[in-house]
């Protein structure tokens, strides 16, 4: 029995439902405890935009450095970055307008997820199936032979992505600005899907 294998994708679309921030608090000081102090007091004043509402803190990481001047150590550097979800895209602009107000060192993003992302992962692998399938019966219908059933199936990772929608360095200001003219709308998050397929073929 001759089989026939295809390769098919599929892929859809939907606008994001979550955004993803990544905030960047930094301090620098003679000593490793003044630095840290000196962090904290500035991640402790920007406490009110990391605990707004519908804001959700996925993950902090702390680093603490010396700094050195060629061979010797001039003092000391720490930092904290925080990972921040957006659970409700109607309040972003705010919460971005109250984070580049607390003034952080950096703020990266927002990058567009989905919340769920089942839905767009069934309809992918539908799609790519489906792909699959025509390639075979292409390949069949030019062997002369009829496509038979499915013998085997078997998937490539997924690929959940989206286009970054701003990026951006904060600065220090004196109040919170006004962010509504960025674009930052949600933009739409890409869900792929690769298989591997091999048909039986009838006469």
């Amino acid at each position: 029995m001759t089989e026939i294998v295809t390769e098919g994708s599929g892929w859809f679309e939907q606008p994001g439902d979550r955004a993803e921030l990544d905030v960047g608090f930094t301090a620098s000081a003679r000593t490793r405890s003044a630095a840290v102090t000196a962090l904290g007091q500035k991640v402790a004043a920007a406490a009110p935009a990391l605990e707004a509402t519908g804001l959700r803190v996925a993950h902090r990481r702390l680093w603490v450095h010396n700094e050195w001047r060629r061979d010797r150590v001039v003092g000391c550097r720490a930092a904290e970055d925080v990972r921040l979800v957006v659970e409700d895209v109607a309040v972003l602009e705010q919460v971005l307008s109250a984070l580049i107000g607390a003034e952080p060192t950096s703020l990266d993003g927002p990058r567009w997820v989905l919340a769920d992302p089942a839905a767009a992962r069934r309809e992918a692998q539908r799609r790519a199936v489906a792909d699959a399938r025509d390639r075979a019966e292409g390949y069949a219908s030019a062997l002369g032979v009829g496509l038979g059933e499915l013998l085997r199936l078997s998937e490539a990772a997924d690929h959940h992505g989206g286009p970054i929608a701003y990026r951006m360095a904060a600065r220090a200001e004196a109040a919170a600005p006004d962010v509504r003219d960025l674009g930052l709308e949600p933009e739409p998050v890409r869900v792929t899907v690769q298989c591997t397929t091999t048909w039986a073929t009838s006469a």
